[in-house]
């Protein structure tokens, strides 16, 4: 017997995963309740595919991560259909996500213009009301190669050259045009299904915007963003100055063994940038510097490397940590579901907080918190009064929330954003997300730091993203500066930490899919033996250990 969604099935070989959902009723033409994927014994799989044996089938929709990335690239292909048909003189490299929308350069011998993107958005709703059928099919790798560079696709070719296996799996549309391309990662079985999509023109770019979280049957809007879109732009400069922009030029200077100069160059670049935001904060005058940024982002590492140019400059900053902040568990309300939300902003005491910074800043004494994480309650004060060569720094998930500074000077505080922002792609069509590089370091920390396994970990991330979205994101161009702790060569290091731990989670686990999808696009990256070169107060250590901040003497 074979179950999808925990409804009985009688199992028929040769049929596909979307003739059982039409025969239940499952299908819909509302996103919200549109199958888009399907996950089979914790592996991803396209409706079209017909299960081998009888199994248990679930469902992956849109409001979840697996059904978004689905989602996510399914329109990129019909969008890069519309880019072959109309402009096959351009080139799009999908880059990184703004917000809730792609951000991707158009690059070609002429400008791309507001009438250009009107050309696209009509044909891609064109594509997408065309019900266009796409046709999955694995190639050797021999094959794949001749046919990428028959095309003109020397990304993939290079790409292709460091895949360990020897097949090679690839979409296209028969009934549109004989492109083909590959995406590590599913699509839907044809092009009805993302209809709902935007297109939004940066000078020599586009913002592909993805349907609403809040309401997929819109559109999200695109939010300005000049802060984060800079701060990548700088990312985007220092990886063709490093010549590590792309995971092909990362595992050439691995091979090379170019990779160390790399370390001590993106090291340096990161130094240079500690030091400008110290000089900014000297200028400014602030003598509070708050401090946030989501999860893994390297928030203590960066504390700690601007207290050190602070000090340099004559300054003698004092630490200061939200955490300390938190409410005693007991007293804390639970959520709907009935559980304690961690990343909620009234897990702190605000008001307490507000209170000590204004008496602090104003040349009093506060008697400051101390939050046992053990006990889970607050266990004692401690008296603190500033000098006048003393800042602040304030480190904290809620750091650039207004509440947190109520009443409090603007020209006295110094919002810093921190974040990593990878901005390295795979190939010009497959970028590497975000939020998969903080769990990779968030995976090897707690490991090694707490003995986590890697399901454990898994099993809090959708949490922690929720928390993310709803009290950091929102806030994030609210700061003075934004610092991309990512590293440039930092996968060909953690991949050694990681990749065996990830092989041990089992096929059965919940967590499978998501350890695959890591799982894949490590498969593109060598390994670098080059530790003795990271120096010991590098965002990197604050993950795979010997980072000095943390040491007692």
């Amino acid at each position: 017997m074979l179950t999808l969604n925990n409804i009985p099935c009688e199992y028929r070989e040769g049929k596909t995963i979307m003739e059982y959902i039409r025969e239940l009723g499952l299908d819909s033409d509302r996103l919200t309740e549109r199958p888009l994927a399907a996950m089979i014994g914790g592996a991803i799989y396209n409706l079209d595919y017909a299960p081998k044996f009888e199994c248990d089938i679930r469902l992956s929709y849109f409001k979840e991560e697996v059904g978004r990335r689905v989602y996510e690239h399914t329109l990129q292909f019909v969008m890069l259909l519309a880019m072959r048909k109309l402009f096959p003189k351009h080139r799009v490299i999908v880059q990184y996500a703004v917000g809730e929308g792609i951000f991707m350069h158009i690059k070609g011998e002429t400008p791309f213009t507001d009438e250009n993107v009107d050309q696209l958005r009509s044909e891609m709703r064109a594509i997408a009301n065309g019900a266009h059928r796409f046709l999955r099919r694995r190639l050797d790798i021999k094959e794949a190669l001749d046919f990428y560079t028959a095309d003109g696709q020397s990304d993939k070719v290079a790409l292709l050259e460091w895949r360990k296996f020897n097949y090679f799996d690839t979409y296209s549309c028969p009934t549109y045009s004989g492109y083909m391309d590959y995406f590590y990662g599913e699509l839907t079985p044809d092009s009805s299904y993302v209809k709902v999509f935007d297109l939004h023109r940066l000078d020599s770019a586009l913002i592909l915007m993805m349907p609403s979280r809040e309401d997929p049957s819109l559109p999200a809007e695109y939010a300005q963003s000049p802060r984060m879109l800079a701060v990548f732009e700088q990312t985007d400069d220092w990886g063709r100055l490093m010549r590590a922009a792309t995971v092909n030029e990362l595992n050439r200077r691995v091979e090379d063994g170019s990779i160390r100069e790399l370390v001590r160059i993106n090291e340096a670049l990161h130094e240079k940038n500690y030091s400008r935001i110290a000089d900014e904060i000297i200028k400014r005058g602030a003598k509070a510097i708050m401090i946030a940024g989501p999860s893994s982002s390297g928030k203590t590492t960066s504390a700690n490397r601007i207290a050190t140019q602070l000090r340099a400059d004559g300054l003698d900053p004092v630490m200061l940590s939200l955490d300390d902040y938190y409410i005693d568990r007991d007293k804390m309300i639970p959520d709907e579901n009935g559980e304690l939300d961690l990343e909620h902003i009234d897990a702190l005491d605000t008001a307490r907080f507000a209170s000590d910074l204004r008496i602090l800043l104003d040349g009093g004494e506060a008697e400051i918190p101390h939050f046992n994480f053990l006990t889970q309650k607050r266990d004692g004060y401690a008296p603190l009064k500033l000098k006048k060569d003393q800042p602040l720094i304030i480190e904290g998930i809620h750091g650039l929330n207004p509440v947190m500074i109520k009443g409090i000077a603007p020209s006295d505080v110094f919002r810093i954003y921190v974040s990593a922002l990878p901005t390295m792609n795979l190939d010009d069509h497959n970028r590497i997300h975000t939020s998969d590089l903080r769990l990779l370091r968030r995976l090897v920390r707690d490991h090694a730091s707490r003995g986590a396994s890697m399901e454990h970990t898994l099993g809090m991330w959708d949490s922690v993203r929720r928390g993310e979205t709803r009290w950091i994101f929102p806030y994030q161009e609210n700061a003075d500066r934004i610092i991309n702790t990512t590293l440039h060569y930092e996968l060909a290091v953690m991949k050694k930490y990681i990749y065996p731990l990830l092989l041990e989670v089992p096929r059965e686990s919940e967590y499978y899919c998501a350890v695959r999808s890591i799982v894949k696009f490590l498969n593109y990256v060598l390994e670098a033996e080059i530790e003795d070169e990271i120096p010991p107060t590098s965002v990197i250590r604050e993950f795979i250990g010997g980072n000095t901040f943390y040491r007692k003497s």
